[in-house]
């Protein structure tokens, strides 16, 4: 398949209270194009918080932090952001207020939007959350690279709600507790079209330290505009 590549990380940094050094050493090793970060930081000093993140990684602020709710993509300089955006889920009393965050991008030519979630821990709210982010995600034309901490399997509702009509991985790879992998809550997805060449869990002796989820690693081909 030919395409333009592009590599994309999904990665829950669990509010950056691992072992920072090794996080900000895996990520530069993988070297993504976009990074599309949960739980990043959205409360007091969030922007220098997040540039500081960006730059121990070697990558740029994109969008998001507090307006997406600790949503964070982080791109490096191959890739021109065009425009970003961030909308917030309807808040459920006493719940933790949660959103999703929107780039579109283009690299050596190709155009692509990518966006990046946290679904609720809570069942009951997971569904409608879902079905808003699904809803924001199928106004978008061309191709989309969707990323999330699902906090459910692809036997969920909120899962299949958010991957129907997409392409992901069908294996079964867990990606949390980082210490003892059991569970796949985290997902990466691609609309039609985009080409997956790669799609692994990073699961190394540095990984299950640098946070308590493992990251998502994809090499993906955009088709050329």
């Amino acid at each position: 398949m030919s395409g333009v590549p592009l590599r994309v990380v999904s990665y829950n940094v669990h509010g950056l209270r691992d072992d920072r050094a090794a996080l900000a050493g895996l990520i530069r090793d993988l070297a993504p194009d976009v990074l599309v970060v949960q739980e990043a930081p959205r409360r007091f000093r969030w922007r220098q918080k997040c540039a500081a993140f960006a730059a121990e990684t070697g990558l740029v602020v994109a969008a998001g932090g507090l307006p997406s709710l600790g949503n964070l993509l982080l791109v490096n300089l191959r890739v021109r952001v065009r425009r970003s955006w961030c909308v917030r889920y309807p808040l459920t009393p006493g719940r933790h207020m949660r959103g999703a965050v929107f780039a579109e991008g283009a690299v050596r030519g190709a155009t692509f939007t990518v966006s990046g979630s946290h679904l609720a821990t809570d069942p009951a709210e997971r569904p409608e959350q879902a079905a808003f982010w699904k809803a924001e995600l199928d106004k978008i034309d061309g191709p989309v690279v969707v990323a999330a901490d699902l906090n459910e399997g692809p036997g969920g509702g909120a899962w299949r709600t958010v991957g129907d009509g997409l392409l992901g991985s069908s294996e079964d790879l867990p990606t949390f507790p980082a210490s003892v992998p059991s569970r796949r809550i985290d997902g990466l997805f691609v609309t039609p079209g985009v080409g997956i060449e790669r799609y692994e869990i990073i699961s190394t002796d540095r990984a299950r330290v640098a946070s308590d989820h493992l990251p998502i690693v994809a090499d993906l081909l955009l088709p050329s505009s």
